[in-house]
């Protein structure tokens, strides 16, 4: 697990020196703790005799091969140089056929695959990894820069063109040092925010700097770039299997994709929320280790935000060493720390205990397993739910015919986020939508009426014509004809999954140099989960059904019975007391930074409705906070 930087140019003013490459890899020592590399060329000839200057930089976390395996990497003659960030799980049987084609290793590492494979193949290579990673790779026989970024996008990757030049980064502040890149706020990213809490891949906050898609691979040639999707699997399609079988064949995949997970020179651990997805996948590890592996869970001095009790009840039953932690979060000393490591805004609430879990975790182990992506590939989300109860409804009665509709509609919010006054009022606010309408109406974080209000009339005249619905729209469309629970499924693996929830344990845990392995998120794992019958996953109003078969027998019984908490903090509280005092700071204060872009009385009302719980506006304040916090920590520099 790295960091990696780099630039390709055509003119000498393009140029990138020794000292600025090694500022692009210095603010990511995070990523990268335990070695550096550089490699620059500034008179590569391209067979027409044209100036071609390439930069690559690298920050190392070691975890295979601790003695070996720098970056940047090449092949045997030089000609391809490679730096990557991630994990290639399969490179020792990728290895072994590259050897014997002939091919000369250097490492015991898993990199070195990557320039052999695409000496072999091209572009063609990336298709066969198994792995997390962002990848570029400077192929002086063609004169062109690659860069590929994992099928699922667990590793990010940004780049720029400006004029002849590309600059790339596993994060955006490595491109902030280049100057003339990160100087203009994109107003549509800031409307994508508002309603998403991320903003959506290919866009960033920055205009003319993009995300790579995930499963994508782009290639830089001749000052022109051109993008190209490498994987992907057809969500129209849904397969004809049995009960029986799917679940033998998910104990097949998702052991194996363990099995490759639990590959490393350093000591590795699990996170054990006491979730099902987190305790299947450390019951899968603790079957494969001859000793105890380490479990970590997280616990708040809240009951309602505390799941430890359950960690501990799997942790008993599996007989792993396990340790749970206690913090006192505190929105006050975090938001800034959180703020500075994300970039761009990034306002999922939950990346406060994300953070806290991969900074305590990191002073034992320098890995650890996640039970991620098992809400969307198993159909976990409470909202799967009620997008299903809504869909049933609208076929036998008109939303009108609701009996007290208008009167649930017209209550305040309960100030319980889970509470059920709460649920069925957001309930009853989307229905009557079209389906991929309703989803987003339960997603979004401010409703694009109450953006109306908020947003000033310059800001406005600023926006394109595009509504951030389309985001969404786009992937809902891709699988049409399937059923609206595995709609929304396949809409959050395709979106929510790597904009958000990736993005957000990448950060969070990178910044303490911790790495973090999702064994769902395998691509196998992937495509087979996509390809179920709904109802071998979801049914009678449970999700998560095919876990349960395949693995139930491997954790207590109780943990599939019980409610699903999420990984949550009191944000609703927080503005109410500690924050209080930072949002009339910042919010509020006569040189706030959003004053541009929204009414300064909507936000008073936002925030005074929270004050006398009318209203429960937590999320959305705390996505203004962070919006405001950004906006003094980057915009400003």
């Amino acid at each position: 697990m790295c960091g990696i930087t780099g630039s390709v140019w055509q003119s000498e003013a393009s140029a990138i020196d020794r000292a600025q490459l090694k500022r692009m890899t210095d603010v990511m020592t995070h990523r990268g703790p335990d070695d550096e590399g550089h490699w620059i060329n500034h008179d590569h000839r391209d067979g027409q005799g044209r100036q071609h200057g390439v930069a690559l930089g690298f920050r190392r976390l070691s975890i295979i091969d601790l003695a070996g395996a720098a970056q940047p990497m090449a092949n045997e003659t030089g000609d391809i140089r490679a730096v990557f960030n991630g994990e290639i799980y399969n490179y020792k049987t990728l290895r072994r056929r590259l050897e014997g084609s002939g091919h000369r290793f250097t490492n015991d590492g898993d990199g070195e695959t990557i320039v052999h494979l695409y000496e072999d193949l091209g572009t063609d290579c990336f298709a066969e990894f198994n792995g997390m990673f962002a990848i570029a790779i400077w192929d002086a026989r063609r004169s062109r820069l690659v860069l590929a970024r994992d099928p699922i996008g667990q590793k990010p990757l940004y780049y720029a063109v400006v004029g002849d030049r590309l600059v790339f980064g596993s994060e955006l502040k490595c491109l902030a040092e280049v100057p003339g890149i990160c100087n203009e706020i994109d107003p549509a990213a800031i409307d994508e925010f508002l309603t998403y809490q991320y903003i959506p891949h290919p866009g960033t906050i920055w205009k003319g700097v993009r995300k790579l898609p995930p499963g994508h691979f782009a290639v830089f040639e001749q000052g022109r770039l051109r993008l190209q999707r490498y994987w992907d699997f057809d969500p129209k399609i849904q397969q004809t299997i049995s009960p029986s079988d799917a679940a033998e064949r998910l104990r097949e995949l998702l052991t194996d994709s363990v099995r490759l997970r639990l590959q490393s020179d350093v000591p590795l651990g699990s996170f054990l929320s006491g979730g099902i997805d987190s305790s299947l996948i450390t019951a899968i590890a603790q079957q494969q280790r001859d000793t105890p592996i380490r479990t970590f869970s997280i616990g708040f001095p809240i009951a309602d935000f505390d799941e430890t009790g359950y960690a501990a009840q799997v942790a008993q039953h599996l007989g792993t060493d396990h340790q749970r932690f206690e913090v006192q979060p505190s929105g006050v000393d975090i938001i800034d720390q959180l703020v500075c490591h994300y970039d761009e805004p990034f306002g999922d609430s939950s990346a406060v205990p994300t953070w806290y879990l991969s900074e305590l975790t990191r002073r034992e182990v320098t890995v650890a397993l996640s039970g991620d992506g098992g809400d969307e590939l198993f159909a976990g989300y409470e909202r799967y739910r009620a997008l299903w109860l809504s869909s049933r409804l609208q076929r036998i009665l008109p939303v009108h015919q609701i009996p007290g509709i208008g009167m649930v509609q017209r209550l305040p919010d309960n100030n319980k986020q889970r509470s059920l006054s709460r649920r069925a009022k957001r309930f009853l606010e989307a229905f009557g939508q079209p389906a991929s309408r309703r989803y987003l109406n339960w997603l979004q974080i401010f409703p694009e009426s109450m953006r109306a209000d908020l947003y000033t009339d310059d800001f406005v005249r600023q926006l394109p014509g595009d509504d951030p619905f389309e985001f969404l729209e786009s992937v809902w469309k891709r699988s049409e004809g399937r059923d609206v629970v595995t709609q929304a499924s396949i809409s959050d693996l395709l979106s929510y999954l790597p904009c958000d929830l990736c993005t957000k344990v990448d950060i969070a845990s990178m910044a303490h140099s911790l790495e973090v392995r999702q064994p769902m998120l395998d691509h196998r794992v992937v495509e087979f989960a996509a390809s179920l019958p709904v109802q071998l996953k979801f049914r009678g109003r449970r999700g998560k059904l095919l876990l349960e078969d395949a693995f139930g027998s491997m954790i207590p019984r109780s943990i599939f019975n019980r409610k699903k908490m999420g990984f949550g903090i009191p944000i609703g509280a927080w503005f109410r007391n500690e924050l209080k005092p930072m949002v009339q700071d910042r919010l509020l204060s006569d040189d706030a930074r959003i004053a541009p872009y929204f009414r300064r009385e909507m936000v008073q009302r936002l925030v005074d409705q929270h004050q006398r719980m009318e209203h429960n506006h937590g999320y959305r304040l705390w996505n203004l906070l962070i919006l405001e916090t950004w906006l003094r920590r980057w915009s400003d520099k």
